[in-house]
């Protein structure tokens, strides 16, 4: 009968389906459990430098944190959104804009310009070698801020970058991918992870360039950054949760191209950061508050999950911030040895945990 399904699909209608939390990404509430290390807006990326600085990117600036202070130092200000950050073996810090520049930060106010106008959308950076920086693009036609349109474009115009930063070239990995979100090199530099974001999915991709090959799929979210583990393992951030209503709205391109038109951005039917803060948000019945709570378990459009993968890229554990909890937007994650911190961009705030294997 699957030979057929597809055509009587038609006549019968569709089961929209998600997958479900269980196993390795069992729901709990370990990071609305976790501490703040601080409070910044919408902070979105992290990096550790060669000395032992660790960077958040938050909004157009960056600042250095100090964990046991409580601090954040704000360091530079650009003039566009940063959109993310990779710390070079030689101190200095390649940073991603919302524009689609690139710039080398050599500390202060002293940074270069990376021309390079072949690469729009850059969503995330990782280290290659001490030349050599991957970027992921996200998309061919959008901003990284106009994730929400590109995602309910259906668009699959994203590519993997390799930049060789003496030289100010960059070498073409992969392309058509759906939103890559996250990027690291594995295999000893011979093969690079990616998070597809739209495809809820880790590919591999040959260095040398080639097609995606698909590692972990059908995740329960939308991927974003991914870096390595103390362990030799990864760490996952995965930015909201897969959700039957917008499954089903992905499904009807009509109404979608309406909704675009016609409704503000903020309050599409669509993947969210942060939970609700105006009544006009789309809700589904069982998100409606009874008697003044909400349930943990409801449909939500936005969430806060982290995932730990082995070795072999299997999930071995999450940490959750579910529909009733607020560290949602969970959109990087960096492992510093004796804590690992997440950026909540819908919370407005870096939270540490510590890693639950260790």
């Amino acid at each position: 009968m699957t030979l057929l399904d597809p055509v009587l699909d038609l006549f019968r209608g569709k089961a929209i389906t998600v997958p479900p939390l269980d196993g390795a990404f069992r729901p709990n509430a370990r990071l609305d459990e976790a501490g703040i290390v601080v409070e910044l807006d919408a902070p979105d990326d992290l990096a550790c430098t060669s000395g032992g600085q660790i960077l958040v990117a938050s909004g157009k600036q960056i600042f250095e944190l100090d964990r046991l202070g409580h601090r954040a130092t704000a360091l530079v200000s650009f003039d566009e959104t940063i959109t993310a950050l990779a710390a070079m073996p030689d101190g200095s810090v390649v940073v991603a804009f919302d524009d689609g520049r690139l710039r080398r930060w050599l500390g202060g106010n002293d940074s270069t310009v990376l021309d390079l106008p072949e690469i729009a959308c850059p969503t995330a950076l990782a280290v290659l070698d001490p030349s050599t920086v991957l970027v992921a693009q996200g998309s061919q036609s959008r901003r990284p801020s106009e994730w929400r349109r590109d995602f309910l474009e259906r668009n699959s115009s994203g590519a993997v970058w390799a930049v060789e930063l003496s030289k100010g070239r960059a070498r073409r990995l992969a392309d058509g991918l759906a939103f890559p979100n996250g990027i690291a090199p594995i295999d000893e530099g011979r093969h690079v992870l990616v998070s597809e974001a739209w495809c809820n999915r880790l590919v591999k991709i040959v260095l040398e360039g080639g097609s995606p090959q698909p590692i972990l799929g059908d995740l329960p979210g939308y991927p974003s950054r991914l870096v390595h583990a103390r362990d030799g393992g990864f760490w996952l951030a995965l930015f909201a949760p897969r959700n039957r209503l917008i499954e089903f709205v992905l499904s009807e391109a009509k109404f979608r191209r309406k909704m675009m038109a016609e409704v503000a951005p903020e309050l599409w039917v669509a993947p969210a950061l942060s939970p609700p803060r105006t009544f006009m948000e789309p809700l589904q019945c069982g998100s409606v508050r009874t008697m003044g709570i909400s349930k943990a378990w409801a449909p939500t459009r936005s969430y806060g999950l982290i995932v730990r993968l082995d070795k072999n890229l299997v999930p071995v554990a999450s940490y959750h911030s579910r529909a009733n909890g607020l560290r949602h937007g969970t959109t990087s994650v960096l492992d510093v040895g004796d804590g690992v911190l997440v950026t909540a961009k819908g919370a407005n705030a870096v939270i540490e945990f510590e890693d639950a294997l260790a």
